[in-house]
């Protein structure tokens, strides 16, 4: 957005402490990028069709970082065969809760 990343959806609790001038805990928040970084992310988002996802959140020196990744979304046969793996699991969890039962 305008040659900035933001991180949109993402959830950061409120201080605790603080007062009702809180900012709210899912608003879109301005990522501290160097320019060349934003347009290596921007080049291989509109180019390949890849996403930027974050990997990871943690706390350093007072400060809120984030590892950012590059990822592709699943083919229609990859999210076939996941659905299907976990609803198999699905019923196996049932049938071993029903023996349990008795």
């Amino acid at each position: 957005e305008k040659g900035e990343a933001i991180l949109v959806g993402a959830h950061i609790s409120p201080y605790e402490m603080g007062n009702i001038y809180n900012h709210p805990p899912e608003r879109p928040r301005r990522l501290l990028l160097h320019k060349p970084e934003i347009l290596k992310l921007s080049a291989k988002v509109a180019e390949k069709g890849l996403t930027v996802v974050p990997l990871s959140v943690y706390f350093k020196k007072g400060r809120v970082k984030i590892e950012l990744g590059l990822c592709q979304g699943k083919h229609t046969f990859d999210k076939r065969a996941s659905i299907k793996e976990r609803e198999s699991r699905r019923e196996m969890d049932r049938a071993v809760k029903m023996v349990r039962r008795g």
